[in-house]
């Protein structure tokens, strides 16, 4: 059987990307499946497929897809077969569907006549939660305020040269302005906001609403994630009922260090890190949530679509696991670590006797980090292909995104600081808190669009033609260029040429006085005559 090479395209992140990936493996499973006649039963038919052509064939596309790991493993691929065949995508030759018993045989297969395209799920909208910081504006009668007024300061040409940088008029009166003491809610929404806007902004995204349910989201889970860790950059955790049992950390430690076991005080045998590793598989196989929660499953699904952009990832990856309970982020450090030390030792005798020891860790553990409470059908692929990544660059992810803690840090200090503050002039425009944003109507848009900048250049035209200490030639000439670039607004307030020579009237032009007569030369009264002599 050929394999035809195919070009998936990379799902971004975005709402129902679990939905628009399984759409996507169905297209292309359906558009490139190889079909031809087969016998079955001294009988022959036409366009179909056995069980374990379908698998050799999807199990090259989900580790050709960049979408999914090249890690998937062909049980796997027979698992999300047996979810084709519930869900209609493919049937047998007899046309029977709906149960999951696909199996990796000669039995035959045919597509059916329709597309079996799921519809995005209708989820209500989650409403807005727009978080209000303090009003620094608003201040009390106890905080101090100080008014220092200011003299009217007249510099000479001396002067002048002394202080050129110094612009010359009336210093504006200003005040003190000593800030209330932020309280721990405060602190906490601050935390809340700029960590979900900066998460957004990576993501690339308009709204995390169709992601994340923000309500769940709560800041202190944030703080104590970034200020309770030790050396190592571990959570540390104030309730230690919740920490891992004791001979579950033994165990994990025993196989991340082998062959130095440092808890290890037992002989051992032939196959005692099997043994081990079993303990710590059974332990998290019966967690009744993953570690990522049903919660976080979307972001962290969507978060999948930026993989291609490592550093994207990394610094979307950093902020998602920010938000999770800190005994989940806990437990997330130690096993990702775990998982990826045993990858990398050499020294570590062989897991299983049938895949190796870095596959053997994904199938293990990849539920027991991300799966959805919902039946997702590409959940066990998704989980692989995050785990993956995360084994990959655990040292940078489980870190604390040191950009996006050093940001918050100084807009709490800004907020706390003693400030001046000048009449008619905002305290808070250096450091603005995040912008949230609301859906208008194509009407109100459009009136914006049109109308919004007519009233400043109304007023800009206002003050030209009022402008007394301006010359009517240059006044004029202002004029003109102002038509040229901003017609409408000029024809507004001057319809008429009427209406636009009153600016300038015209002058009356006095002509100058001719005089009647002028001297040519000087008055001679007495002329010499020619005389004639007899």
């Amino acid at each position: 059987m050929s394999w035809r090479p195919l070009e998936p395209r990379l799902v971004e992140p975005g709402p129902y990307r679990a939905t628009r990936l399984w759409n996507e493996t169905i297209e292309l499973f359906r558009g490139g499946m190889p079909l031809r006649k087969h016998r079955c039963h001294f009988k022959s038919y036409e366009r179909c497929f056995t069980a374990s052509e379908a698998v050799d064939w999807l199990h090259r596309l989900l580790r050709h897809n960049q979408n999914f790991s090249p890690e998937v493993t062909r049980a796997q691929t027979v698992q999300l077969l047996k979810k084709f065949l519930k869900n209609h995508v493919i049937e047998d030759i007899k046309g029977r569907w709906g149960k999951e018993d696909f199996e990796d045989n000669s039995h035959l297969y045919r597509f059916p006549p329709f597309s079996p395209l799921k519809p995005y799920p209708k989820r209500p909208p989650f409403r807005k939660e727009i978080i209000k910081f303090p009003n620094w504006d608003d201040i009390e009668k106890d905080t101090f305020q100080e008014h220092i007024p200011m003299k009217q300061i007249t510099l000479n040409s001396e002067m002048w040269f002394k202080r050129h940088s110094i612009a010359i008029g009336e210093v504006p009166t200003c005040r003190l302005v000593h800030r209330r003491q932020l309280t721990e809610a405060n602190i906490e929404e601050i935390w809340k906001s700029m960590t979900l806007s900066h998460l957004q902004k990576i993501l690339g995204l308009d709204s995390l609403e169709d992601v994340l349910d923000t309500k769940l989201v709560n800041p202190k889970h944030i703080i104590q994630n970034v200020y309770h860790i030790n050396k190592q950059g571990v959570v540390i955790l104030e309730d230690k009922s919740k920490e891992l049992p004791h001979w579950v950390l033994s165990a994990m430690k025993c196989l991340a260090n082998w062959p130095r076991c440092p808890d290890l005080k037992q002989p051992t045998y032939s196959g005692f890190e099997r043994d081990v590793f079993r303990t710590i598989a059974d332990y998290y196989g019966h967690m009744k949530e993953p570690l990522l929660t049903f919660q976080f499953f979307d972001i962290f699904v969507s978060v999948l679509g930026l993989l291609q952009k490592e550093t994207l990832a990394i610094e979307a990856l950093q902020v998602c696991c920010l938000l999770l309970p800190p005994e989940n982020r806990r437990k997330v450090q130690l096993l990702i670590t775990m998982m990826a030390r045993i990858s990398l030792n050499k020294d570590l005798p062989p897991l299983c006797d049938t895949v190796g020891t870095r596959t053997l860790m994904v199938q293990t553990f990849s539920r027991s980090v991300l799966c959805s409470k919902d039946e997702v059908d590409l959940d066990e692929l998704l989980a692989a292909k995050l785990v993956s990544f995360l084994m990959d660059n655990y040292q940078k992810i489980l870190n604390i995104p040191c950009a996006l803690k050093a940001a918050i840090e100084e807009h709490v200090t800004h907020l706390r600081r003693v400030q001046i503050k000048y009449s008619g002039a905002d305290t808070d425009t250096t450091t603005p808190a995040p912008s949230f944003c609301h859906q208008i109507s194509t009407d109100e848009f459009e009136y914006q669009r049109t109308n919004g900048c007519k009233e400043p250049l109304a007023s800009l035209l206002e003050e030209i033609t009022k402008d007394t200490e301006m010359s009517i030639k240059e006044k004029k000439k202002k004029l003109k260029r102002f038509q040229k670039s901003y017609p409408d607004v000029y024809k507004e307030r001057f319809p008429t040429r009427e209406s636009e020579a009153v600016l300038f009237p015209e002058k009356s032009k006095r002509k100058p006085m001719l005089l009647m007569w002028a001297f040519k030369k000087p008055f001679q009264p007495f002329q010499r005559t020619r005389s004639f002599r007899m």
